[in-house]
């Protein structure tokens, strides 16, 4: 068996295991005899590798636990507790009403996807309802846009994309703190 541990050290941690060490007790002793460095891992593999069993565990009844039986009464009243909770989540997480951002200043001209042509307002109406058809603005787009003059500013908001940008982060950072 090919190993990285000297014979004395092998025997050296047979005989500390077999006086009931545990195996960072016994690879303490090991590098304090020795001058060497063994990890309590290390003396778990070499153990393992010669087929030494582990310290005894001692056989004291005073600490040996026994199993808890579990108490109906506190289960149910923790049950209780943890539903009351969890409902009172589901109250603050109530869905908030959509809100509806039509621009005023513009009358779509609610064409279909088919008939939007490559220079026309992509901004979207309809589809709230089931069965509702969704239709297009379809004015003339801002140039670097997907939608007209008015629909961009809707969509984008105030400031240049990196205050814009700026915000968001400056939030982010409210919230991690």
């Amino acid at each position: 068996m090919q190993s990285n541990w000297a014979e004395q050290h092998s025997q050296a941690l047979r005989e500390y295991l077999g006086k009931g060490l545990s195996y960072s007790e016994a690879a303490r002793a090991i590098n304090g005899r020795f001058n060497t460095s063994y990890t309590r891992n290390a003396a778990i593999g070499r153990a393992k590798r010669m087929g030494l069993s582990g310290a005894a565990q001692p056989d004291c009844p005073a600490k040996a636990k026994k199993p808890r039986q579990p108490n109906p009464g506190r289960l149910f009243k923790r049950r209780a507790r943890l539903l009351k909770a969890s409902r009172a989540r589901e109250e603050v997480f109530a869905r908030a009403a959509a809100l509806k951002l039509r621009c005023v200043a513009i009358m779509p001209r609610h064409l279909s996807l088919i008939e939007l042509e490559d220079g026309d307002c992509r901004y979207p109406y309809g589809g709230e309802a089931e069965g509702e058809p969704i239709t297009f603005c379809g004015h003339p787009r801002r140039e670097g846009s997907s939608y007209c003059v008015s629909h961009f500013h809707l969509t984008r908001g105030a400031g240049t994309a990196s205050e814009r940008t700026a915000g968001r982060v400056l939030l982010r950072l409210v919230e991690a703190a």
